[in-house]
């Protein structure tokens, strides 16, 4: 209607009613909506003054967090990074978001205020209701701390922007998309456990997690007496870790504050460095 007729919000909704064509939306309530299983994206009417807070019929899902009931805990279940079971109960991946819907949305959890950037450029302020997918996210990704090295989880969040982008972008079926996708799907063979999450007033937190394939070892870990960790191996650590910034702060000098363009060099390093280091004039402060 927009491109073949030039329609503007309002005169779409004024036709569609001269028409008798049920359609969702009032002049009051003029937003644009987009539903699916895992959120809802809300747009359009106030909501197009970024300075303008949402007011409460832009929701469904969600409630307000000021009038969520009292807290609860839930244990979210995964296998090879896949949500599987909740509080004990293995469901299906649909049952699974769905009742997870009912609990974080009755907790007030999930309520999304951005100003996101359009393939073509253009900023547009939504509002989204994502009651699980906010708290599914937050357990796999403690989840993954635990069961995940160092390494990987770097990656790992490289990998996710990539993703997310190119999901955006609508290149699901690209080249790119489908590798990363093989990547994400190898990384996530070992993340498997389970997750405890506190709904709390708009807050999902997570309060433990445990899993057969965690690389948390509690006797490297441990401040008591039992600790196996060899603390003088810290020390040989230390002095070789840093050997490439003594080396620099030797050949380079100590930087400090930089004034515009210029950098601020410290006395007694300056002073130690031969001439030959540097062929420009160095300002000394």
């Amino acid at each position: 209607m927009r491109v073949g007729m030039g329609l503007s919000r309002e005169e779409e909704i004024e036709y569609a009613k001269a028409r008798n064509i049920e359609v969702n939306v009032s002049k009051d309530s003029i937003y644009s909506i987009d539903v699916n299983l895992w959120g809802r994206s809300i747009e359009a009417g106030i909501l197009e003054d970024p300075w303008t807070a949402p007011r409460e019929d832009v929701y469904r899902w969600t409630v307000d967090a000021d009038k969520a009931p009292t807290a609860m805990e839930i244990v979210i279940g995964f296998e090879g990074g896949v949500p599987v079971s909740l509080d004990g109960d293995r469901v299906d991946p649909v049952t699974l978001v769905e009742r997870l819907h009912e609990l974080a949305g009755a907790h007030g959890i999930g309520r999304v205020d951005h100003v996101e950037d359009r393939l073509v450029g253009i900023k547009s302020r939504e509002i989204y209701e994502a009651p699980a997918a906010t708290v599914i996210h937050r357990a796999h990704r403690a989840l993954e701390g635990l069961t995940l090295s160092k390494d990987t989880l770097r990656f790992n969040r490289v990998v996710a922007d990539e993703i997310a982008q190119l999901t955006y972008d609508g290149l699901w079926f690209s080249s790119l998309h489908r590798d990363l996708r093989g990547y994400a799907a190898s990384s996530q063979r070992v993340v498997s456990g389970d997750v405890r999450v506190k709904l709390d007033h708009g807050n999902a937190t997570v309060t433990g997690r445990r899993s057969p394939l965690s690389l948390y070892e509690k006797s490297l870990a441990t401040y008591e007496a039992d600790d196996a960790f060899d603390h003088a191996a810290a020390v040989g650590f230390i002095e070789i870790f840093g050997l490439p910034l003594r080396t620099e702060a030797a050949r380079h000098g100590a930087v400090g504050k930089s004034h515009g363009a210029a950098w601020t060099w410290t006395e007694p390093l300056l002073a130690d460095l031969p001439t030959k280091v540097y062929d420009a004039p160095v300002a000394a402060k």
